[in-house]
């Protein structure tokens, strides 16, 4: 049986990581909006994965802090795609 906690934490850092190093990349003057479309994107799409994750490890019936620390990656993501739709809708006006 997978080792949940364990790879919710790994993914969890890897969320931080992202967390420190998005808006650094948003905040880059010569970004291209279909750079920061391409980073949506990709942030979106690792979202609704983690939302779908989240759901599937919930009808398992894994224990609360299994399922926390998935809502909490889904959070991290959910928050960086936010802040580069932020960026693209500033970008497009």
């Amino acid at each position: 049986m997978a080792d949940w906690l364990k790879i919710l934490d790994d993914e969890i850092r890897a969320g931080n990581k992202m967390r420190k190093l998005v808006p650094k990349v948003l905040s880059d003057p010569d970004i291209s909006l279909d750079q920061v479309t391409a980073l949506f994107s990709e942030l979106e799409k690792q979202a609704q994965f983690v939302e779908k994750l989240k759901t599937v490890l919930e009808g398992m019936g894994h224990d609360f802090p299994v399922v926390d620390k998935a809502r909490a990656l889904e959070s991290r993501y959910a928050d960086l795609a936010a802040a580069a739709a932020v960026k693209l809708k500033e970008m497009r006006q």
